[in-house]
């Protein structure tokens, strides 16, 4: 059986231009940037307020020629990372990168779903500061949206592993159920199958700012792209998914319009 509900605990951006990307959210965001840099591994630090809730660094260059691609991955906070990934593998997931020792932050391995869906699994070497949830706080990620091969099946495996556990689920028609779950508290996210003209599944991460339309017209003067939106969503937030300049999928939610 699972621990406790594990929530996401760590976002972390793999980017072609680093210092571009850091520039582009900072403003488009309103994060702002602190050097975590580790020896030669220059990674960078992105704070909502003061409290550190994501990063990013550049795309290695063995990755690159793997055909990997600029985009977010989400961390979550387990008890034991090599059990877990264990335990990923053996429900038909996939281990791209073992379990490894961060030195002075934590162990962390990057794995993948049954649907092919990656993410990673993260205990730290400290205890970490969590922002607390507030849906009008900047920089905070306030909902995390799974496109899967099948919803259905997806929710049974993260349910398994993380404890996560079914809230409402939204009938949206001939776009399926949209299945909300929690992760030991409050709603964290959703699940649906993916529509047809979307090629692969994968997780999507919504990034709180001070109102949409503001941070909209940011994203499109910084060299972003609109992808859906700007549109309302049930419960009265407002939503924007886009592509930042390097083609990595990001979304935007506002309580304000």
């Amino acid at each position: 059986m699972p621990q406790s509900p594990a929530p996401f605990v760590w976002y972390e951006l793999m980017t072609s231009d680093a210092p571009a990307a850091e520039k582009f959210y900072k403003n488009v965001v309103g994060w702002k940037a602190q050097d975590m840099s580790q020896g030669d591994m220059k990674y960078t630090g992105l704070l909502a307020g003061d409290t550190p809730v994501a990063g990013l660094m550049t795309l290695p260059k063995e990755a690159c020629a793997a055909g990997a691609k600029p985009g977010w991955i989400g961390y979550v906070g387990v008890d034991d990372v090599d059990a877990t990934a264990g335990r990923v593998t053996k429900a038909g997931g996939a281990i791209h990168v073992p379990p490894t020792d961060i030195p002075n932050v934590g162990r962390f391995a990057t794995v993948a779903d049954p649907q092919g869906t990656a993410f990673c699994l993260f205990k730290p070497a400290t205890e970490m500061t969590r922002p607390a949830a507030d849906p009008a706080k900047p920089g905070i990620v306030g909902w995390h949206e799974l496109y899967a091969v099948d919803g259905e099946k997806a929710f049974g495996f993260y349910a398994d592993l993380f404890g996560w556990t079914k809230a409402e689920a939204m009938d949206m028609g001939a776009m399926g159920v949209y299945q909300i779950f929690a992760a030991g508290g409050a709603p964290i996210g959703g699940m649906m199958t993916k529509p047809p003209g979307v090629p692969v599944s994968f997780w999507n991460y919504y990034f709180q700012v001070d109102g949409i339309g503001p941070a909209m017209e940011r994203l499109k003067a910084g060299g972003g792209t609109v992808i859906n939106g700007p549109m309302e969503v049930p419960g009265g937030s407002w939503i924007v998914q886009g592509l930042d300049p390097q083609g990595a999928m990001f979304s935007l939610v506002s309580l304000q319009a």
